[in-house]
Order: structure tokens, then sequence, then C-alpha cells
């Protein structure tokens, strides 16, 4: 009888820790999703926003941080989550002790926080001049070696040069212009949150120069087609498009990271212009 009591209690001790230790470490191996080196990882890099977070930033101005506490607690778009916006403020609170935190929600509004506008000015009415994009991210590019495609390219339905203007997706400073062999005629602006948005294979540009700011929806140039060269002013070794990318810095690295989804969040905010 002993016996039995003894084995019955030990079964019973066996069952609590269980009970308190199975959700803990779950809890820990979540929160070790969250550390210094994640904005460096390709699952961040790619940026994933499934359905059910899709319509919700939708709603937002400044979606960084929902975004932010989907990604740890999805698991990067690996695991179905709901999380609601009046609950943010709790979940939050969960990943906001460890030491990566800052430097991760920092990224995550660098990013989204500054978007405003679609890069590609809308035709107003025009059902003959409209753009398409899908997601490229880190697709095969073989010119001057095999290397991945970091961008999304927006393809409009009239190939011809100068005809889409570009405009600016957030305020900045223009912190690069000129001529690249890759991007052609391109230019990359400094959004206020840190991020660097390029624009590349631009056919013109507007009367802007290195230094200057500029507003959400200012026009920088016209789609084109030019690069691929080091020549400058080639033109024609592909069709018109414009390349987006978005870049962070960090510790003096340069890290990518996935227009597709952005592009997505402000398709249908865009700025209407007269086509010339």
């Amino acid at each position: 009888m002993k016996k039995s009591i003894y084995h019955f209690g030990l079964l019973f001790l066996l069952v609590l820790a269980a009970a308190i230790w199975i959700p803990r470490l779950a809890y820990l191996s979540e929160e070790s999703r969250l550390d210094d080196e994640i904005v460096r990882l390709d699952e961040f890099r790619r940026q994933p926003v499934g359905s059910e977070i899709e319509e919700q930033i939708r709603e937002l101005d400044r979606p960084g941080e929902l975004l932010a506490v989907y990604w740890l607690e999805s698991g990067f778009g690996t695991e179905k989550t709901e999380l609601p916006i009046s609950q943010l403020a709790a979940r939050r609170k969960r990943w906001e002790r460890s030491a990566g935190w800052s430097t991760y929600l920092g990224a995550c509004q660098a990013i989204w926080d500054d978007l405003t506008y679609f890069p590609v000015a809308s035709a107003g009415g025009s059902q003959r001049l409209s753009v398409s994009f899908a997601d490229s991210w880190m697709y095969e590019r073989s010119y001057k070696g095999e290397r991945g495609h970091e961008g999304t390219d927006i393809m409009p339905s009239v190939n011809e040069r100068g005809l889409f203007p570009v405009v600016s997706m957030t305020d900045g400073v223009i912190q690069n212009m000129g001529w690249l062999e890759l991007g052609g005629w391109r230019i990359g602006i400094r959004a206020p949150g840190g991020a660097y948005f390029y624009y590349a294979h631009l056919d013109s540009y507007a009367d802007l120069e290195e230094g200057d700011e500029v507003k959400a929806g200012d026009l920088l140039g016209y789609m084109g087609d030019t690069g691929y060269s080091t020549e400058e002013g080639t033109k024609g070794k592909f069709p018109v498009h414009l390349h987006l990318g978005i870049y962070l810095y960090q510790d003096g690295q340069e890290i990518s990271v996935n227009p597709y989804a952005a592009l997505k969040y402000v398709q249908d905010r865009c700025v209407e212009w007269k086509i010339r």
C-alpha cells in the first residue's frame, strides 16, 4: 500500500512539473525568436504578411508595432495567429523585456511607419495605363553573375519609357542620385525612421538634387529602362519598369528587405497625376 502511495505521489509530482515547465519551455522557445540578430534573418527580411493580419494593417497609418508583435507570435507567418489591435499592448509586454526588442521594433517601424503612397502615380480613370507587381524576392538574376533580386519590379501596362511618373513613398532626404551600372538612373531617399528607399531604372529625374528634402507624393522622375551598363544613359536592355528596394542599416551593414507586402499595403494609396 505504501509503495502504491509513493508511486502515485511521484506520478503526481511529474505531472505537476510537466504542467508548469512545458508551457514555460514553450514560452522560452518563443522568446528566443527575438535577439539582436533578428533583422538579419531571412524570415524577417521576407516580411511575410498573412491574410489574417493584412486587413488589419490596412486600417493603420503606422502598422510597424502591430507587425513586430505579429511576426514574433506567428513565427514569421508560419503559425496562424489572431492579433486584435485591442490586445496589442498586452501582447507586446511579453516581448519588450527581451534585450533585442528595441532594435527589432525600430526596424519594423522604419520600414512601415513612414509609408504613405504607392510609388507610381495613378493616371486617374485610365484603364489603359496601369501597373502590376509580384513577389519576386530573391529570384535569380544573372547580369554580372548569379545573384538574388533584392526588390520588387513594378511593371507598366504600356512599355513606354518616360510615361509613368514615379513619386516618393515617404517623406525624406535624397541621399543618392545618378548612374549605377545595375540600377541605371536611380534615386535613394532616407526616410525619417531611417529606412532607405531605392528607385531604379528611371528614364529621367524631376528637378531635384542630392540633399533635397522631399515629401511623400513628390515627383522623383519617370519610369524607364536604364541600366545594366557602365556607360551612363544606356537603355533598352530590359522592359520598362520601376525597381523598388527597401534597405535597413545595422552596425554599418546594409540589409535588404522584401518590399512586396509594403507595396500591397499602399497599392490603393495613389497620387493622381496627369500622364504626359
